[in-house]
Formats: structure tokens, sequence, C-alpha cells
């Protein structure tokens, strides 16, 4: 079985969310089987902020449904999309 990596773009529910503190949620939040390679940060509009986050998952069938589960439970995530998949 392969990998896939994928980047998963995090809303955070507002601009007074501490972006270092959701990083550190989200790394506790990932489940079993799933790895976090990275986290970049992309501008949105009037100082806002997401998180991109780079995961790496099982080539399995909905391989990233349950890391976008997790990381919609964390404290502070407004909405949670794939923007990128590839397989590695």
């Amino acid at each position: 079985m392969g990998e896939v990596a994928a980047k998963i773009k995090i809303m955070p529910s507002g601009m007074d969310v501490d972006l270092t503190r959701l990083k550190e949620n989200l790394k506790k939040a990932i489940p079993q089987g799933a790895r976090i390679h990275g986290f970049s940060e992309e501008p949105v509009a009037f100082g806002l902020k997401a998180l991109i986050a780079v995961v790496k998952v099982g080539d399995i069938e909905g391989g990233t449904e349950k890391v976008e589960e997790a990381f919609s439970k964390v404290e502070g995530v407004e909405s949670v999309s794939v923007v990128e998949l590839g397989r590695m």
C-alpha cells in the first residue's frame, strides 16, 4: 500500500485564534495511521490567515476523511477542506 499526501486548508473561526496553539491542537487530534508533514500559513483577507497542513495517509478509500473529521472537531476551527491530493 502506498501513501497519499494531502494539503488540507483549515480556516480558523476568527482572527483572534492563536495559530500556534491551533497547530499544536491539530497535531494532538491527528488520527492513527496519519502523519502531519508540516504546516504553512496562507493569507486570506483583512489579516485573517488559513493554515495549510500537509498530511500523509495510507492510499485507501476515504483516506483523508478521518483527518478532516478530527480537524473539524478542534476548538477554533471554522472549516476544513482538502485542496490538493497526490500519491507519493
